[in-house]
């Protein structure tokens, strides 16, 4: 019976988070963004690409979308605070909430590595534009592989995309390509928010790519006594930085070797 009323509370608690229940009627020609958890109807985006943000918080005092700049939210006598955005150039968008000044994520968004922080994400769409949409066309996979660095002396992660006939021949050899993430992200922003597998299949499905593989690191690598790299910023003023000797060093010969089928 505990377990009952606990599962109870925080069915509750949920909802009083995202709003559900909230609103009977969507704001017309508006559609949830696809970057949001599952089932959460805000924030969502129109046919003009402005995004609408809904947030309970009925104790707060100022509440504000931190985004491309900062929006400042309207509280109605329910506590729901909202606001709706200018127009939004296509593309991901990392966001947070300022709530009585405090940086927080929100709890209606999945979470992304970027700004060298777990953040909040919404994805707005291109005007008929499909090339990152998934297809009836063949996938390939997104492998996550742990290998040992000898430059950092440390356990590093990087993604493999391998194409969809991978599997299907052990003679075939595929060309390489390593890809570098921006500043403040990290090997999962590639797959995650730049949906880099999805466009590779849906371009060898056309013809446009040869099928190849993809190798994503995280592009920041520290030797072991210097200060923990988190950005990409502050390399070395002359030769390599230790991300590069990381590629050149471990990386390449890890991959050759866990993929022997490389050009």
């Amino acid at each position: 019976m505990k377990r009952i009323i606990n599962v109870i509370i925080m069915f509750f608690l949920i909802k009083d988070i995202f709003c559900f229940g909230q609103v009977t009627q969507f704001p017309a020609d508006s559609k949830p963004a696809t970057s949001n958890v599952r089932g959460v109807e805000y924030p969502r985006v129109t046919s003009d690409l402005r995004a609408i943000f809904r947030i309970s918080a009925p104790e707060a005092n100022k509440v504000q979308i931190k985004l491309d700049k900062i929006y400042d939210m309207v509280k109605d006598d329910k506590g729901i605070w909202s606001v709706t955005t200018e127009p939004l150039v296509p593309g991901f968008h990392y966001y947070f909430l300022l709530i009585n000044g405090m940086q927080v994520s929100d709890p209606a968004s999945e979470s992304y590595f970027g700004w060298a922080r777990m953040s909040s994400g919404i994805e707005i769409p291109e005007v008929e534009v499909d090339y990152y949409s998934v297809k009836d066309v063949p996938h390939g996979d997104v492998r996550s592989k742990w290998y040992y660095s000898k430059v950092t002396e440390s356990w590093r992660r990087c993604y493999i995309y391998c194409p969809p006939d991978y599997n299907n021949s052990i003679t075939k050899k595929y060309p390489v390509l390593y890809l570098q993430h921006g500043s403040g992200e990290d090997e999962r922003g590639w797959t995650n928010q730049g949906k880099a597998d999805i466009i590779l299949d849906n371009l060898i499905a056309e013809g446009k790519a040869v099928p190849m593989l993809i190798v994503m690191d995280k592009g920041y690598a520290t030797k072991t006594g210097q200060p923990v790299a988190t950005t990409g910023t502050g390399q070395p003023p002359q030769g390599p930085s230790p991300f590069e000797e990381v590629v050149i060093k471990d990386l390449i010969e890890v991959i050759e070797i866990l993929c022997v089928r490389v050009n």
